[in-house]
């Protein structure tokens, strides 16, 4: 029973293929075979010279106030009379590498391996120049591979970037705690120096 049915199947297969392909083959015999495309089709090959990108066209200047309501995008720290017309400099921008990287610091900041994370918090701004998450992370980094004097400036860059963000308390009382000590140090210097 099961090879009859594998045979009919088949068989219907075959039998549609051949269809299909004598269909598709011109027959010589029957005549309108070569005949000019229907007049629709016509009118597309005429709109074909034009683009219909004029109609959708999309405007990217900037909304009115914008770098007063976004003082840290970067975009107000130029001056368009002080830059030449065209670009001098490109960047690589890349935000879902950025994510990507900073997920793959993350996996090797848990295991506590602070140097690959910092390697791939590094990497994250490469593609994303003022990521604020790659920023903390990389303080929290520095912090734990106890060189403070290079957590302090990315804590400051976070804040900077997000003042009101999610990590801006942790990095604030980081920044208390690392900022102490050498306080303590500069006035324990000025004593010993009276002396």
């Amino acid at each position: 029973m099961r090879r009859f049915v594998f045979i009919a199947l088949v068989s219907l297969f075959l039998g549609g293929w051949a269809v299909a392909q004598q269909q598709s083959q011109p027959d010589p015999d029957q005549p309108g075979q070569n005949q000019a495309p229907p007049r629709s089709d016509r009118s597309r090959e005429a709109e074909a010279g034009e683009s219909s990108s004029r109609d959708t066209r999309v405007d990217l200047s900037p909304p009115k106030d914008d770098v007063k309501n976004h003082p840290n995008s970067g975009v107000a720290d130029t001056n368009p009379e002080d830059e030449p017309a065209d670009v001098q400099e490109m960047h690589p921008w890349n935000p879902y590498r950025a994510m990507k990287d900073d997920e793959v610091g993350d996996f090797y900041f848990k295991r506590k391996a602070y140097r690959a994370a910092l390697a791939r918090y590094q990497d994250a701004l490469i593609w994303k120049e003022k990521d604020a998450v790659a920023n903390f992370r990389m303080a929290e980094c520095y912090e734990k591979l106890d060189q403070p004097d290079q957590a302090i400036p990315h804590y400051q860059e976070y804040l900077k970037i997000l003042p009101e963000g999610p990590f801006a308390k942790d990095a604030r009382k980081a920044l208390e705690k690392l900022k102490a000590p050498e306080a303590k140090n500069e006035t324990s210097e000025k004593t010993q120096s009276k002396r």
